[in-house]
């Protein structure tokens, strides 16, 4: 787990923790199959068998794949199937493809929060946007294409926007996707400035822009 998520990790719920850590395990496994490809079609393959699996949840055992052994534990008993998570493999696959389609990875983006929200039992109209520019984030170095242009509008779509308190441990990780957005440089993980921004979004709910 990536040392910002360690620390998103602790503003959710106790009771909950384990389903969302489930979840960001199976989407950093897509990450890394498409991180280590060489060859797009391998790469393909590899990301299919990750959404077969996790579609195979819904109806039958899981395999013995901790991962997946995770997610059937703490995520379906909560109303997030399989299918749901299967839905964020569409992303990465995108990235395989010769011209990344922004559209897709946003799509997975928004079916990430959608389920981590199913988790919390909130929704938002903005979440999907939301996600959508986290998601841009998290692959920008994964994309042969530039993604801020994408990622400029989502923002432009949630500017002032206010999400509910229980919905900012999630929402989190798309104040901070704004952030880099934003910035000329990289910013490591995990610095005081990114905890700052991080504390500042769960006392005012805002992504980006102020109302």
């Amino acid at each position: 787990m990536t040392p910002d998520r360690a620390l998103a990790l602790t503003h959710f719920p106790a009771p909950i923790r384990p389903a969302v850590e489930a979840i960001w395990r199976v989407d950093a496994t897509l990450a890394e199959v498409v991180a280590g490809t060489t060859e797009p079609a391998v790469g393909a393959i590899r990301l299919a068998w990750w959404r077969e699996a996790l579609e195979r949840l819904d109806h039958s055992d899981p395999p013995a794949e901790p991962r997946l052994a995770d997610i059937a534990q703490h995520c379906l008993p909560r109303g997030v199937t399989g299918a749901m998570i299967a839905e964020i493999e569409d992303g990465y696959a995108a990235l395989l493809e010769e011209v990344p389609d922004s559209l897709r990875i946003g799509k997975a983006g928004a079916a990430h929060f959608a389920a981590i929200a199913r988790l919390i039992g909130e929704d938002d109209p903005k979440l999907a946007g939301a996600g959508a520019l986290a998601m841009l984030a998290r692959v920008r170095g994964l994309s042969s294409e530039e993604l801020k242009p994408a990622a400029l509008q989502r923002m432009a779509s949630l500017k002032g926007h206010r999400f509910a308190r229980p919905l900012r441990p999630l929402t989190n990780l798309a104040r901070l996707a704004a952030r880099d957005f934003l910035r000329r440089e990289v910013e490591p993980e995990a610095t005081p400035g990114r905890a700052f921004a991080m504390l500042s979004h769960r006392l005012s709910g805002v992504v980006t822009g102020a109302n």
